[in-house]
C-alpha cells in the first residue's frame, strides 16, 4: 500500500527519498564501523577471481544511447574505486566511495530502474558495477552485509553470462553495497574499462586454501494472479583447494521477480 501511494504521489516518493539519506547519513556515523578508503595502484599478489560484463547489451526498446552515458558514467565511478583495499576488519561501501552522482562530477543521464518500471536520470547505468563487485565478493570469504536486488525483471536475457538475479543494485546512498572483511587478510578490488567490457578482479595478500563455485538450482517462469514471476536460486560451494572436496555449500539468494516483458515476443 505503502509503495502504491508514494507512485501516485511524485511529492511523497521525493521525501520518502531524503528521509531515508538522511537516515543512512545518519548511521555511517556508527564508530563501529571501519570502512574501506584506502586505494594502492599496484595489485595484490594473489588473484580470487576476475571477470568482465558487456558494457552495451539489447535492453528492450531503451535509448542506445543511454547505454553510451552508462559508459560516461561507469568510467567516473570505476575512477573513485580501483585499488581499494579492504583491511581485516573494514567494510566496503559503494557509496562511501562513489559519492553522490551528480552532473558537477561529470556523470550524464543513463539508465535507472526504479518503482517498477526504466527510468532516466544522472548516473544512471552505475548498478553494472554494483553487480560486478558483488559476483567478484562471493568468490571470497569476505561477507555482504547488505545487498539489494530489483524486484522485477525488466529486460529478456540478451547475452546473459551470469545468473538472473545475481547482481547489486545501488541507489544513493540509503540502497548500498556494503561487503565486511572477517578474515585476518587484505582483499583489494581493481577495476578498469575496455571499449567492449567492464572489467575487474579481486585480489588478496595471501594465497587463499579455498576456491567458490556458483550455480543456479531451480530456475523457472510462473503465472500467479494475471501476472508473470521469474524465480531461482543462486547456490554457492566452497572447495578445498587442497583435495577438491567440498567443505560447505549454502545457499546465498532467493530470487522471486515480477517479469515486465512479453515472455512469448522477446524478440
Amino acid at each position: 500500500m505503502k509503495q502504491k501511494l508514494l507512485s501516485l504521489f511524485p511529492v511523497l516518493y521525493r521525501l520518502r527519498i531524503v528521509q531515508l539519506r538522511l537516515k543512512r547519513h545518519f548511521l555511517n556515523l556508527n564508530p563501529s564501523i571501519t570502512y574501506a578508503k584506502h586505494r594502492v595502484v599496484h595489485s595484490l599478489p594473489y588473484t580470487c577471481k576476475k571477470h568482465q560484463s558487456l558494457l552495451r547489451r539489447k535492453l528492450g526498446s531503451s535509448d542506445p544511447i543511454l547505454q553510451e552515458n552508462k559508459i560516461t558514467n561507469l568510467r567516473i565511478s570505476v575512477g573513485r574505486m580501483d585499488g581499494i583495499v579492504i583491511r581485516p576488519g573494514e567494510t566496503f561501501s559503494f557509496w562511501k566511495l562513489v559519492g553522490k552522482t551528480t552532473s558537477a562530477k561529470g556523470y550524464i543521464e543513463g539508465l535507472l530502474l526504479s518503482q517498477g518500471g526504466v527510468k532516466r536520470g544522472v548516473g544512471g547505468g552505475i548498478c553494472q558495477l554494483g553487480n560486478l563487485l558483488f559476483w567478484m565478493a562471493l568468490h571470497t570469504p569476505l561477507q555482504v552485509v547488505e545487498r539489494h536486488h530489483h524486484s522485477f525483471d525488466p529486460f529478456p536475457d540478451d547475452h546473459r553470462v551470469l545468473p538472473f538475479g545475481s547482481g547489486a543494485s545501488v541507489f544513493y546512498n540509503y540502497i548500498d553495497l556494503r561487503i565486511y572483511n572477517p578474515t585476518q587478510h587484505t582483499f583489494q578490488f581493481r577495476l578498469w574499462l575496455t571499449d567492449e567490457h567492464l572489467k575487474g578482479s579481486v585480489h588478496c595478500d595471501v594465497l587463499l586454501p579455498h576456491a567458490y563455485h556458483i550455480e543456479e538450482r531451480n530456475h523457472r517462469f510462473l503465472a500467479k494472479e494475471g501476472r508473470n514471476y521469474r524465480e531461482n536460486e543462486i547456490w554457492r560451494k566452497v572447495i578445498d583447494k587442497r583435495t577438491g572436496n567440498i567443505a560447505a555449500e549454502e545457499q546465498m539468494i532467493h530470487n522471486f521477480s515480477e517479469v515486465k516483458y512479453d515472455l512469448f515476443n522477446t524478440s
